[in-house]
């Protein structure tokens, strides 16, 4: 099974800098799982592209999602950014004390997100089992597990 995501990391960028607009470009990079540098690149591309602003304050960047721009493709055209981010932030703000009402586009969207989900069927299973867990030692080899554990995190520190 191929490891592909449906946004991209243009997208994936721009979802975590409308959710901490003073969020560091190296936990930006972390979070979306690409290099500091492609991160760099894509918020210069969404800055040429009208999709956010940045703001130097003191050593800091502050970066502002344009909510009113469009996307960029002619079947999303329609759609703007305010729109996108809503749909991928739905489930964060409904559960937050001060959500806002879900907007009619937002929730057009959602719902057809969700009927595919239900056409779509149960997530399939990659197959692999779960690891299996020790049981805890309660005899005289406690000790010798514990040793052996410090052991063991003494030398992953190493290596």
């Amino acid at each position: 099974m191929s490891n592909w995501t449906l946004l991209s990391n243009h997208g994936h960028v721009l979802v975590c800098l409308s959710r901490d607009p003073e969020a560091r470009l190296r936990d930006v990079a972390a979070d979306v799982g690409i290099t500091e540098r492609a991160v760099q690149k894509i918020v210069r591309d969404l800055q040429e592209g009208s999709m956010i602003g940045v703001t130097k304050s003191g050593r800091r960047n502050s970066y502002r999602v344009h909510m009113k721009q469009t996307l960029r493709h002619q079947l999303e055209a329609d759609c703007t950014l305010k729109d996108l981010i809503g749909v991928i932030n739905r489930s964060q703000k409904s559960t937050s004390p001060d959500a806002r009402p879900v907007v009619k586009a937002e929730a057009k969207a959602a719902s057809a997100i969700d009927a595919g989900r239900e056409k779509a069927g149960p997530k399939p299973t990659t197959g692999k089992p779960e690891p299996a867990r020790p049981a805890a030692a309660k005899s005289k080899g406690a000790k010798e597990s514990k040793t052996s554990d410090s052991l063991e995190k003494q030398q992953g520190s190493l290596f």
